[in-house]
């Protein structure tokens, strides 16, 4: 089937605001290249469970291809239209299996070497897309905070080194309630400008008593749910001619019901827990890449005003067939070596949230927990500069977003 021949009886599988969404602008999608339908379908089946970020997104690209003319919609589209699919292709039911289709559809463009000229169009239509619908800056300036070094004595090398030319490295930090005062101050917030998703708390271990007027995601509160993911990847590992594509293909087709996920009162928030942990290379065995990885996708998908992140000991690398087959209560925590991770992901977190729109406003804080040394980032504080007076979470908190 071409999308030309699409009827709004096609889309009755699909999640109810996500039927809705297509059927009611099945014109527009008529129109497009079959190498460029899937993909808009891939986002457009998960709507239901998207963030708002997400939803308005798609809500503007499809406003835009709506409001091109068909000689526009030539030039921005043309190159893509240009690409040749195979008939296996074209009978594919993408419409029900986007994500599917869009796989395989990358398999035949290596095979025909037309990768790089799909490659090609496809960032000139984002360049585009991004010029035409760039999200407006949020109503306050984001603020990100980074706690590493959970159960560290001494660090054995300089933290923060990446992140002190960009602001105040500060020496005499009071470590006393500091991780209450950052809760504090990311619960304040939360209340004072209350929007859905927009205020998260991101812990690698233990989640710390926090205001539910935070998004709280957790590795521990998750072991269920990674437990069952692990006893469903060694079934499959076990079994003839599985490899990691087939492996990738399975997991993709997990519902948060797979990974004792829908307890969870919010669907948003349950399947994105699941795809944390399905899409996610090590979020299952370790516990500071699944803090990372859950700090990037909060980002990257929800766009928050506010986001919490604190680093927990992981347990120490060994071969991955003891991490997936050995015996479970038996685990050697690094602490030493979670502080590296934790110190090269906040490096991470606070370049993630200079992705978003506002990043000039924006507001960042790295924390040695339990010690003396921060590092804070903001409109107002000076670059590459270190601080000597002693000061609380808080009133450094205050510095960088003032």
């Amino acid at each position: 089937m071409l999308p030309s021949e699409l009827k709004p009886e096609h889309f009755s599988n699909y999640p109810p605001l996500a039927r809705k969404l297509v059927t009611d602008n099945i014109a527009v999608l008529r129109v497009l290249p079959l190498s460029v339908l899937p993909s808009m379908l891939r986002e457009a089946i998960e709507y239901d469970y998207k963030f708002p970020a997400e939803r308005k997104a798609l809500e503007r690209e499809i406003a835009n291809l709506q409001g091109l003319t068909t000689e526009q919609r030539k030039g921005w589209l043309g190159d893509l239209a240009q690409i040749q699919l195979s008939a296996a292709l074209e009978k594919f039911d993408w419409v029900n299996l986007p994500g599917q289709f869009v796989e395989q559809m990358s398999a035949h463009l290596w095979a025909t070497h037309q990768q790089d000229a799909y490659r090609r169009a496809a960032m000139d239509y984002g360049n585009k897309l991004q010029a035409a619908t760039a999200a407006a800056s949020p109503a306050i300036p984001r603020v990100g905070v980074s706690v590493i070094g959970q159960g560290v004595a001494v660090s054995a090398a300089p933290l923060f080194r990446k992140l002190r030319t960009h602001g105040v490295y500060y020496t005499r930090v009071i470590p006393e309630n500091g991780l209450e005062q950052v809760l504090d101050f990311a619960s304040a917030r939360a209340k004072v400008h209350a929007e859905p998703y927009a205020h998260w708390y991101i812990d690698g271990g233990q989640a710390s008593v926090y205001d539910p007027a935070l998004m709280s995601v957790s590795y521990q509160a998750l072991q269920p749910a990674r437990a069952a993911l692990s006893a469903k990847m060694q079934k499959e590992i076990e079994t003839p001619g599985m490899g990691p594509e087939n492996l990738r293909t399975v997991m993709a087709r997990l519902r948060p019901a797979d990974l004792k996920l829908d307890k969870i009162a919010d669907p948003v928030l349950a399947r994105f827990q699941m795809k944390l942990l399905t899409e996610g290379s090590g979020t299952q065995i370790f516990s500071t890449t699944f803090a990372q990885w859950a700090a990037r996708e909060t980002w990257r998908r929800a766009q928050p005003l506010t986001v919490v992140v604190r680093f927990a000991p992981r347990q120490r690398q060994r071969p991955m067939n003891e991490l997936l087959y050995g015996k479970k209560e038996i685990v050697e925590l690094d602490p030493e070596g979670s502080l590296v991770d934790g110190d090269m992901g906040a490096y991470y977190n606070w370049i993630n949230q200079q992705r978003l729109p506002g990043a000039e406003q924006s507001a960042f804080v790295a924390w040695f927990e339990g010690h003396n040394e921060a590092v804070a980032i903001g409109p107002g504080v000076p670059r590459g500069t270190v601080s000597n007076t002693p000061a609380d979470l808080k009133q450094i908190l205050s510095w960088a977003v003032s």
